[in-house]
């Protein structure tokens, strides 16, 4: 089949690699957000996938919005049989929709119905799931809402941050989207409507979602620094300054610290929380570097009774 390619991230690159070698597809072109600022000096940078395709040699289209009349009818003159989308970053409107014969076909990293919407790893972690996935299905109108061709599972690990599960997924999905075209191309493969129960929301986490609550249990505080990292990164105050959070591990035995309460080690960093402490092994002081939690703690020389969180 002809197709043309949506995604911005780099999460989208192995989808797009796994399509370019498929030997089977020709994809014709590449949508991606436009050329966007980054860096100290705010130069505009082209995104990861437009640049993984510049340098296959395949045309890119960088729309300001995906109903723009030009980019519509340039969509309408390559004339794709299929549009596969990996983390695009904006709302295809019907007009574009309906180009392709065979629609635009998402690759969304959960096992739908659950985990509809723009942070689905993030979620699927700090809600304490045990497996999640990535599900390939036709673009509707509706948020994550259209029938499902295909799914793969993946299991989540105790230490995985939002960062190391999606790249896994990345890889599984690149494969699972690929199988989704050559099922579409032969007929074989046929979109199924997704069940009206188990549907959960993942609305994209925002600086403030990731504040911490040391009255949570410590799994909870542990899912939501995983969750959280690496972007928007969890955080908490200490002297009231940001103090951002990269890695902690519960610690069941540490049941003498109050919520948030702070106690340092010749080698270790304990808080507490609801229920047990936890151990902060890797941490971020605002304005500095990330740094083991022992070698910060040395440097601010805790005192006794003293708080995270205020």
């Amino acid at each position: 089949m002809k197709l043309v390619f949506a995604g911005t991230p780099e999460v989208a690159v192995p989808a797009l690699d796994a399509l370019l070698a498929s030997g089977r597809h020709e994809v014709a072109a590449v949508v991606t957000r436009p050329d966007a600022p980054a860096g100290r000096g705010r130069r505009l940078v082209a995104s990861p996938v437009a640049e993984r395709a510049e340098e296959a040699g395949i045309e890119v289209l960088k729309p300001a919005k995906p109903k723009d009349p030009e980019f519509l009818e340039r969509l309408r003159q390559i004339g794709p049989d299929c549009c596969p989308v990996v983390a695009y970053g904006a709302l295809l409107p019907r007009v574009a929709l309906d180009i392709p014969a065979h629609g635009w076909v998402n690759l969304h990293f959960s096992l739908l119905p659950a985990w509809r919407g723009a942070a689905p790893v993030q979620h699927a972690i700090m809600a304490g799931d045990e497996i999640t996935g990535a599900s390939t299905f036709l673009i509707e109108e509706g948020l994550d809402s259209g029938p499902v061709y295909g799914t793969v599972t993946e299991e989540i690990r105790a230490t995985d941050t939002s960062g190391d599960l999606l790249t896994r997924l990345a890889f599984a999905g690149a494969g699972l989207l690929a199988a989704t075209m050559d099922g579409i191309e032969d007929g074989t493969l046929k979109a199924v409507p997704q069940p009206a129960d188990g549907i959960s929301l993942a609305p994209k986490v925002n600086v403030e979602d990731a504040h911490l609550d040391w009255n949570a249990p410590a799994l909870r505080i542990d899912r939501m620094v995983r969750g959280c990292t690496p972007a928007p990164g969890a955080w908490t105050t200490f002297r009231g300054e940001r103090l951002k959070l990269i890695q902690v591990t519960p610690v069941p035995d540490r049941t003498d610290l109050a919520a948030g309460q702070i106690a340092a080690g010749k080698n270790n960093v304990h808080a507490g929380t609801g229920s047990y402490g936890v151990e902060l092994l890797w941490v971020q002081a605002q304005g500095k570097k990330p740094m083991r939690a022992a070698d910060w703690a040395r440097g601010v020389r805790i005192g006794e009774g003293e708080r995270l969180g205020g």
